[in-house]
């Protein structure tokens, strides 16, 4: 009886709530709910933190029908800027008891979604149209969906039960007036005013299609006192007639740099890690410098998924760390199209009698098709920008019936402005001929989306050859009669002789070499790939993601060379990789665009073969990081393992290494086995950083020789390395950290590991600040690491006595056999007695190779060159009148040897050695770099 009291109460309490409260409750959670694609950015934005309100024009009646055209142009008109809340104030038109009927229309990506779901969500909040006590909004593609007959007030029970026989939907008195409806992309449903089609009604009780309610609804016939809110695109204007609208209005995305920078402001800014704020914010003002100079990056982002797209490409290649979901650059694209094309198609015109669903083809398939096949075109022939006959001849030169014709003029009024945009006249891309013949030029809004619809085009097979789709043709033909033929097959071979039964046997042969024939073009796509992504000409080129990153925040300063005068496109076989990874396939699937597991499997065999055999090649850095980038986009661990084991050195010297970079080298090494280690990881002039050594744990695990010279590695980062020599998996055999700001505190953290580990050989700490301290506490402790064969300290200010002192100990070391000593400031007695002590006291002990001087008391050391060598190699990088010194007293050093000298050989050889050590002190007196011979 307690529980049925308590469910009666409970049962009374929900009763007792207002609907429309619940409703509000409701739609603030649905449209409060992000999409997949916000997700993947690790929660750090809100509906509430990231809205920014496109430009919104008021158009007359008579203008709207003349501005079919690109959003980039509406800057230059002088309408009336307005909110959506104005739009539903009383006109001098309005009538008493009719309610407005407001149209909003808008290109693809200006906006038009983003502010149906604000404006859904403030009224919840109770800012805006609070006026209106019910607002409720459809989704015209699922009312596209209903074919069976329903009345209006059905409709909203069968979306919204809450509502179920409100009194406001009644019909009753004027109580319609307090409602508001709203129609989501109008464009999604066909729409037919003519009376014969579209019987006139006035009951919301009674039974219609849809397309019909939504019709009265707007004739003002069913609830004229309601007031309705309608979005489409351009294309689709004219499907409500003229008399019934009575406000227009245009979203033009943002159309100044201030709106995009509050965009990129309430984007980049708003992450949970505080420690990301200061580069964040350095990235909104290099991004505002760039939209500020008129870049073809400002023209884009006139549209807000443009702007969406620039920051969630900013945020991968700066933000991505260990904790956040895994990212591709591909899949960042992917997304970006399904947000603005997922389940958009080209259907029948309006008026026709066939359903819709019967006559529908994927408008991302469309949009590979036509504007994939120029991107391809212009990727063939390093091309980025194209006239206007162009575009006519390569996105409509073969349309022929009707309906084509139809269906791409509404293409080229929605979309085709979406992905191509005039050319700001900077002269980059654009050939002499070109510009001499003053013809308008289009480029592609994004530079990167012109390499991705290239890759989309070749990895659907778009781009068959006329054998290729001829046997298609007949191989399919074949395929849908095969059983009708081996049915008949097993018949008639009792029967007929063996030569007409070959025949049969020849059709059945006929998909297999339809087969064979697409293999061979499956092999010419990765072939394709490794081609571009190994070219000759781009070798020396920035890496790539280096490239997408200035294609976004411009370049300043000098640039560098470039070694080609075509330009690079780099991207494209790494976006055609990453569009094989499944993930990718199944957001593609969702878009209308297939690609087959078979498809895979073809171009993942072929591409194996010949990126090993362009491996087997030397590689500069960049195009090295390029390939990592592409194994990486791949997403798959067993060709990149493959792939790895035929590299034995990675060598990335110079390469900006960033937090990405990192990742993608940590995570592509993580797919090779247990037992593969690299010889070589280089990571020397990578500006590392403490953060980005954590990223690069796993792979140092994995290599036998680590280059880290010339970064930024302070005392914090030693705590890491100590935990990686002392990890009983770590197998470094070579830790280089010459001219890193380790000091005396990081170098004792780090000899802390010397005790336990079992396979350093050789340790380099050449100016690095050891100090004496360092070096006195580093001697103490070697005695008990037997495995160490070298030791650099050079160049750290070590004294005589705190130099004797580590010799000592290293002579009585079973393992080391050279210590380097030179550019310390070490008295010639010090270095005499160095080279005395470097015998060693006991026989158990064995000589030890002092390096401190050019010269060896009055002989020149074996080992002037390697000195040498180092010094010329870094001078320019050190403090030059500490080096200027050093060089002086190596003169000094050397005149004494020389007079020392009796025989004129040795007395040329020591002027041999004074020669270069003058060549490098006057190129330092005189600022100019070092050369090497």
């Amino acid at each position: 009886f307690g529980c049925m009291f308590g469910n009666k109460n409970t049962s009374f309490y929900f009763l007792s709530i207002d609907p429309i409260e619940i409703h509000k409750r409701k739609l603030f959670l649905w449209f409060s709910h992000l999409p997949q694609e916000e997700k993947q950015f690790g929660g750090f934005f809100s509906p509430e933190t990231m809205h920014v309100d496109p430009l919104i024009l008021e158009r007359d009646a008579e203008e709207r029908a003349g501005l079919l055209c690109s959003p980039f142009q509406t800057q230059t008109h002088c309408n009336r800027s307005v909110t959506v809340e104005q739009l539903f104030q009383h006109t001098d038109t309005w009538s008493e008891g009719r309610g407005l009927n407001v149209l909003i229309y808008g290109a693809v990506g200006t906006g038009k979604s983003t502010v149906v779901r604000k404006l859904v969500l403030d009224w919840c909040a109770g800012t805006t149209l609070s006026h209106f006590q019910l607002l409720i909004p459809f989704s015209c593609e699922d009312l596209s969906q209903l074919s069976k007959v329903t009345s209006l007030r059905d409709l909203v029970s069968r979306k919204y039960l809450h509502l179920k026989k409100h009194p406001l939907l009644s019909g009753e008195g004027n109580q319609a007036k307090n409602v508001l409806f709203l129609f989501n992309g109008m464009e999604k449903m066909q729409l037919d005013f003519r009376i014969g089609a579209s019987e006139l009604c006035s009951d919301p009780n009674e039974g219609l299609p849809p397309s019909v309610v939504v019709v009265n609804l707007l004739r003002k016939y069913l609830l004229p006192e309601t007031s309705i809110l309608i979005t489409t695109r351009l294309s689709a204007l004219d499907c409500i007639p003229q008399k019934y609208v009575t406000r227009y209005a245009q979203i033009c995305g943002f159309n100044d740099p201030s709106r995009q920078r509050a965009y990129f402001t309430s984007r980049l800014l708003k992450q949970s890690d505080t420690a990301y704020n200061q580069e964040a914010q350095d990235l909104v003002e290099l991004l505002y410098l760039n939209l500020q100079r008129e870049s073809q990056l400002a023209a884009a982002c006139f549209l807000p998924s443009y702007c969406w797209l620039t920051c969630a490409t900013l945020h991968f290649l700066h933000f991505t760390n260990t904790k956040a979901p895994i990212r591709t650059l591909t899949g960042i694209y992917t997304s970006f199209l399904r947000l603005n094309f997922g389940g958009e198609v080209l259907g029948t015109g309006a008026g026709t009698n066939m359903p819709i669903q019967e006559h529908q083809s994927s408008l991302m398939l469309y949009v590979v098709r036509t504007v994939g096949k120029l991107a391809f075109e212009g990727v063939t022939y390093k091309r980025t920008s194209f006239s206007e006959a162009e575009l006519e001849q390569w996105i409509g030169g073969k349309t022929k019936t009707d309906e084509e014709l139809r269906q791409l003029a509404m293409f080229r009024t929605d979309v085709l402005d979406f992905f191509l945009a005039p050319s700001i006249e900077s002269g980059k891309c654009i050939s002499q001929d070109l510009r001499e013949n003053n013809e308008r030029q289009y480029v592609f809004a994004v530079p990167a989306m012109q390499e991705y619809l290239a890759a989309l085009y070749v990895v659907l097979g778009e781009n068959k050859s006329a054998l290729e789709k001829l046997t298609n043709k007949v191989s399919v033909a074949i395929g849908q009669a095969s059983e009708d033929v081996n049915a008949l097959v097993n018949i008639f071979s009792k029967f007929i002789p063996l030569r007409i039964f070959a025949v049969f046997n020849l059709l059945k042969l006929f998909p297999k070499l339809y087969e064979k024939i697409s293999s061979l073009n499956k092999g010419s796509i990765a072939r394709t790939m490794a081609a571009e992504l190994f070219r000759t000409e781009d070798s020396y080129n920035e890496d790539v993601l280096d490239q997408v990153e200035q294609s976004l925040l411009g370049v300043h300063g000098p640039q560098q060379q470039q070694y080609s005068e075509r330009q690079p496109f780099e991207l494209y076989p790494i976006f055609m990789g990453g569009l094989l990874h499944y993930g990718n396939r199944v957001l593609l699937q969702q878009l209308g665009c297939s690609i087959q597991s078979t498809t895979v499997a073809q171009i993942t065999r072929a591409i194996r073969k010949y990126l090993v055999r362009e491996l087997n090649k030397p590689q500069p850095p960049e195009e090295l990081m390029d390939l990592l980038v592409l194994l990486y986009e791949f997403q798959n661990p067993r060709l990149t393992a493959e792939v790895l084991t035929s590299i034995r050195a990675i060598r990335l010297t110079n390469i900006r290494m960033t937090s990405l970079k990192c990742f993608i080298l940590s995570s592509v090494l993580s797919c090779t086995p247990a037992s593969y280690y690299l010889e070589e990881l280089d990571l020397s002039s990578c500006l590392l950083t403490n953060d980005m050594l954590q990223m690069l744990w796993p792979a140092f695990r994995q290599t036998y020789s680590l280059n880290l010279q010339f970064n930024i590695l302070g005392p914090e980062s030693c705590s890491l390395l100590r935990d990686l020599l002392l990890d009983p998996r770590s197998v470094i055999r070579s830790l280089k950290l010459c001219d890193n700001p380790l000091l005396e505190s990081g170098v004792q953290i780090l000899v802390e590991a010397l005790p336990e580990n079992q396979s350093l050989t050789n340790l380099s700490l050449m100016h690095t600040g050891l100090g004496d301290e360092g070096v006195l506490d580093m001697a103490k402790r070697l005695q008990q690491h037997k495995r160490l064969q070298e030791l650099n300290v050079a160049y750290n200010n070590i004294g005589d006595d705190a130099a004797l002192f580590l010799v000592d100990a290293c002579r009585e070391h079973p393992s080391i056999q050279t210590v380097h000593l030179y550019l310390n400031p070490l008295s010639k007695v010090a270095k005499q007695s160095l080279y005395a002590q470097g015998v060693p006291r006991s026989h158990s002990g064995q000589r030890v190779k002092v390096l401190a001087s050019v010269t060896e008391g009055t002989d020149l050391s074996e080992n002037w060159h390697p000195i040498l060598s180092v010094i010329r190699e870094n001078a320019s990088s050190w403090d030059q009148q500490h080096v200027i010194q050093q060089l002086k007293v190596f003169l000094e050093d050397l005149e004494w040897g020389h007079q020392q000298q009796q025989s004129l050989w040795k007395r040329l050889h020591f002027r041999r050695v004074e020669k270069g050590v003058r060549k490098i002190l006057k190129m330092l007196e005189n600022n100019l770099p070092p050369s090497k011979k």
